[in-house]
């Protein structure tokens, strides 16, 4: 049964609205995964008193305050993909529009995971080729969560659709994976798509993440390319990519194709930049035996990020992008150094968002 995306959400404060400068850094300490929120229609609810199958909490005021905050989700991870668990503050240099900045608050945790599953379902390709592609890696997801892990199913085609909303309940997501039979519409609006489920998404507290399951060609998307990238600089959500498009331009090749699959390509660069700016990462598999590597790469991911806060010295409530950069360090400032069990030195990647809007006036984050 199809639920509306947020309809049943209810806003829950934790605690009274008493706030000063020094409690919004303890933003990166709270709760993570869905909070308070039930079906439309029913009581309020206490917050230690949450039934099990909440949705996700929104956000239902906003704080004017002097003093804004940036928290940022972080990645550590070597260039072979192996993560860097174990980090302390310390390990972490923030740079912010070039001028280094101080973490007011660090956290590490294997929190629950909070995801969209984002899915192409059109009738592009030969005989439906990417739906049923698409419908058939989604199922070999569902292994990787955990029984505390917030999982909600959306297709798109010419329009996104809330096939399933958050739920604990993974079977509920696959059943209605497995009833997806007929895709309705050519169209693949991926621009739309992602933008709606970003939005949907703004108000719902703690980590959270889209993956998405899609060739990347935008076929008749009412927003742009442009227009698109300048909405994911203001998200906090984490974008994940694993395109679709290899398998079937390697049958078309062949079976003879002398197309370019320019469109393909360029499906697959944007999918690498919706990740980039997002602090995510993309995939691009041509055998269907790379996707349970992927999908535990992703899940790891998501279980081990950090969360970095900090109060930016300058410009922070002047309306404008600000390009933040986070280096790994060794504690006494110099580089970070890691060896693999060879003892061979390896190199350390870092996946976070670009970076931040700053609201004019109020807080930057």
């Amino acid at each position: 049964m199809k639920a509306n995306f947020y309809r049943g959400l209810s806003i829950i404060f934790a605690g009274a609205l008493t706030v000063c400068v020094g409690a919004l850094a303890a933003r990166g300490q709270a709760p993570e995964g869905p909070q308070g929120g039930q079906r439309q229609g029913a009581p309020p609810v206490e917050p230690k008193a949450a039934p099990p199958q909440q949705k996700p909490q929104e956000a239902g005021a906003s704080i004017a305050v002097e003093v804004p905050v940036v928290t940022m989700d972080v990645i550590a991870a070597t260039n072979h993909g192996d993560l860097l668990t174990g980090l302390k503050k310390e390990n972490f240099r923030i740079i912010d529009d070039g001028v280094a900045q101080t973490i007011s608050n660090f956290g590490s945790s294997e929190a629950p995971i909070t995801i969209v599953m984002l899915m192409e379902f059109s009738s592009r390709g030969y005989y439906d080729w990417f739906a049923y592609q698409a419908k058939y890696w989604a199922d070999a997801f569902f292994p990787n969560l955990k029984q505390k892990d917030w999982v909600a199913l959306v297709t798109f085609d010419m329009k996104p659709r809330v096939e399933v909303d958050f739920t604990q309940n993974k079977d509920e997501v696959r059943n209605a994976l497995y009833h997806l039979y007929f895709p309705g519409f050519s169209e693949s609006n991926v621009f739309d798509a992602i933008l709606d489920t970003t939005e949907r998404l703004k108000d719902v507290k703690g980590k959270k993440a889209i993956l998405v399951l899609a060739t990347g060609v935008d076929t008749f998307s009412k927003h742009t390319l442009d227009q698109t990238m300048k909405q994911l600089r203001q998200t906090d959500t984490t974008i994940f990519c694993v395109g679709l498009d290899k398998p079937y331009t390697n049958f078309l090749d062949s079976h003879g194709s002398m197309s370019s699959h320019m469109n393909y390509l360029q499906g697959e660069n944007q999918l690498k930049t919706f990740a980039q700016m997002t602090g995510g990462y993309s995939w691009f598999p041509q055998f269907d035996g790379e996707i349970p590597g992927i999908f535990q790469t992703i899940t790891a991911f998501l279980r081990n990020q950090y969360s970095l806060s900090y109060t930016p010295t300058t410009g922070a409530n002047d309306g404008k992008f600000h390009k933040v950069k986070i280096e790994l360090v060794a504690p006494d400032g110099g580089p970070l150094d890691v060896k693999d069990q060879k003892g061979k030195k390896q190199k350390v990647v870092v996946y976070a968002r670009e970076g931040y809007t700053a609201v004019k006036g109020g807080v930057g984050d």
